[in-house]
């Protein structure tokens, strides 16, 4: 492999560490936040998805002071910039796309001089800002005023017929990877962490929410029809994690620091899916160190959230696809609250080592899974997982499959595949089953707490895990094969393939309805669980040829009136029920694809569906044609972003 090229550079030092400052809860009561760990100095690796240079300048701190309008769908106002450089510094470099910049001035108002550069298709447009030299540990702060545009692909704008309520319209946004910088101008790179504040106002009826602290839960008078909510974050975060929302949104408690925040009519549900989410937290401190964010809410979101969850700190927004009703999909919980220390805490310095935040915390949220709902169903979902993985690697280019990507030149989503998910999390079981639990959880703890706050590349990970937990072991290092894993494409020869027995029933009743041809009414589908039913209708013959079918037309008529599949309410199980009839060209499933792909937006499902259907040529390409027309006014950026290029909607 050929590596991206860095630039390692001696860098200022991080934050140090923030004492003791008091945390607003939803309710307004009082609640005591961990302080954050002191951070070493940190090394800056030249990011390839960003223009700025933090090596000679960084930004530190953004304050935000924005104005929602919701007619116009821009957010407007000023950004302040808290910034710190190396002696006789005159400029900073910050990233922006598609934002009006109107002035940008100093502390004391003075205007400074800018230049906006050229556009690159992928990361947008450098602001250069110039002001006079920096002196010794000097710290300046530069605001500016600016708006965003109403195509700003961080942002969604919904009208009030595309919310539970249909009464109030909505927004929210969504960071990752690079699209802060269509509605922050910053230093938008993950490895340059910030904290940050916020004042956002918005219409009297509306509340606003985000990845912060919040100071004013009841708002305060902002004129005329208006309303303003304050916020503030004292753990210095990369910028992909700044987040808002605004809407009309109601909070539920579901423990002493936990708590969800949906629309009205949403609530109730939301609460009773979400009811072991404190005992998660606990879990999850007892496996590897203490919560640093005081509190852990989630904002269950419109269904056109692109994403199954993003794990903004304090507010994990997720989409309603995960309410099944029986919390049978909560392990996206655990995933994304374990992200608090992979990935939030412990962060991928570029999106080439994308594998550090994703690979960590499948396998954190596993362990969690485990110690909240036993072993057997974390071995289901680590089987479902590995199934991911191998299609993974049989769909991508070789190289993708490497955890270390090149993507020098491409969009970081596109390294946003199940290599970096499953692939780590495999890499990671191997090193435990080797070392031994209890060696690798040690390990693993001494890693967050050592690398609190900081931004991590692969091959600082890989001299960490050398210093403390290999020290030096020579068998040890050849038996893990740690480079095959993160530099070769594929899987090495220490890979094993995990094996559920609750999955044996199931094979065998998949083998006896697809292969044999028996009835559907054979299948135990009402004693399984939902695992175990998505492994049923995940199942295909091994001698499958690409594009072949495997079922009659009466078998899958039997299947769907059995199963009820025309009517389930599951996301996850209408998904792989419908990859199946798509694959079959089966008539009969259309009118549940129009429902699936016209009511939510979740790219996990929609972006395999569109793809399939445009697969099947004079069959289905029609019917995705028309159904995109449909459904894409209503999808966030991020998932046309990705579907456009499938059926050929040009860029932009």
């Amino acid at each position: 492999m050929t590596r991206p090229a860095t630039l390692m550079v001696s860098a200022l030092a991080l934050l140090s560490a923030l004492g003791g400052c008091a945390s607003l809860s939803a309710s307004g009561a009082d609640m005591p936040a961990l302080p954050a760990s002191a951070t070493a100095p940190v090394d800056y690796v030249r990011d390839i998805h960003s223009h700025a240079r933090p090596e000679i300048a960084r930004v530190t701190h953004v304050d935000l002071d924005l104005n929602a309008d919701f007619e116009a769908k821009t957010l407007s106002g000023t950004a302040g910039l808290d910034i710190t450089a190396k002696p006789g510094a005159n400029e900073i470099v910050l990233d922006v796309r598609n934002l009006d910049i109107r002035d940008i001035t100093d502390a004391a108002g003075q205007p400074l001089q800018y230049v906006v550069g050229d556009d690159d298709p992928i990361l947008g447009r450098p602001l250069t800002v110039r002001f006079p030299a920096f002196g010794p540990g000097e710290t300046r702060r530069i605001a500016i005023r600016y708006a965003t545009r109403p195509d700003a692909a961080a942002l969604q704008w919904l009208t009030p017929a595309q919310t539970a309520g249909g009464a109030s319209p909505y927004l929210f946004s969504q960071g990752q990877a690079i699209l802060t910088r269509t509605w922050v101008p910053t230093q938008d790179s993950p490895g340059i962490r910030q904290t940050y504040s916020a004042r956002i106002t918005v219409p009297d009826k509306l509340k606003a929410v985000m990845s912060a602290e919040m100071l004013t839960p009841n708002g305060e008078p902002a004129g005329p029809g208006r309303t303003a909510y304050r916020f503030r974050m004292t753990n210095p975060v990369p910028p992909y994690l700044i987040a808002i929302g605004v809407g009309d949104v109601a909070f539920a408690s579901l423990g002493a620091r936990t708590g969800v925040w949906t629309e009205p009519s949403r609530l109730a549900a939301s609460a009773a899916e979400f009811t072991e989410v404190e005992a998660m937290v606990e879990k999850a401190e007892g496996l590897y160190g203490p919560y640093r964010w005081g509190r852990y809410d989630l904002l269950v979101l419109p269904p056109s959230f692109p994403f199954g969850g993003m794990e903004n700190p304090r507010l994990t927004f997720a989409t309603p696809t995960i309410i099944a009703g029986d919390r049978s999909l909560v392990s996206l919980v655990a995933h994304e609250l374990a992200h608090s220390w992979s990935g939030n805490l412990v962060t991928n310095a570029t999106w080439s080592d994308f594998w550090l935040n994703e690979g960590f915390t499948v396998y954190f949220e596993n362990r969690i899974m485990e110690a909240v709902y036993g072993p057997d169903r974390a071995m289901q979902e680590e089987v479902l997982g590995w199934q991911s993985l191998q299609s993974a690697i049989a769909d991508l280019p070789a190289p993708d499959t490497r955890l270390k990507l090149d993507l020098d030149g491409r969009d970081p989503d596109d390294g946003m595949t199940d290599i970096a998910y499953e692939k780590g999390a495999a890499f990671l079981r191997t090193i435990e089953r080797t070392v031994g639990r209890e060696a690798f959880d040690g390990w693993l703890r001494g890693y967050f707490d050592r690398n609190a706050f900081r931004p991590m590349t692969t091959e600082l990970f890989l001299a960490d895990i050398r210093q403390h937990l290999i020290g030096g072991d020579a068998a040890l290092e050849a038996e893990l094969q740690m480079d095959a894993w993160i530099y070769q494409p594929g899987l090495p020869s220490n890979a094993r393939t995990p094996v559920s027995a609750a999955f044996a029933p199931v094979d065998a009743a998949a083998i006896a309805f697809f292969a044999d041809k028996g009835p559907a009414s054979a299948i135990p589908w009402s004693g399984w669980n939902t695992q175990q039913r998505q492994r049923f209708l995940n199942w295909r013959p091994a001698s499958q040829a690409s594009g072949a079918s495997w079922l009659t037309p009466a078998q899958l008529a039997d299947l769907q009136a059995t199963l009820n599949l025309d009517s389930e309410g599951n996301a996850e199980l209408v998904f792989a029920w419908l990859q199946v009839a798509v694959a079959h060209r089966y008539q009969p499933a259309v009118p549940t694809l129009e429902r699936f792909l016209l009511t939510q937006g979740r790219r996990k499902f929609v972006l395999p569906l569109f793809t399939a259907l445009w697969a099947e040529g004079d069959w289905g390409r029609p019917l995705a044609t028309r159904l995109y027309a449909q459904a894409r006014p209503g999808y966030h950026p991020v998932t046309t972003g990705s579907i456009d290029a499938v059926v050929g909607v040009p860029r932009g």
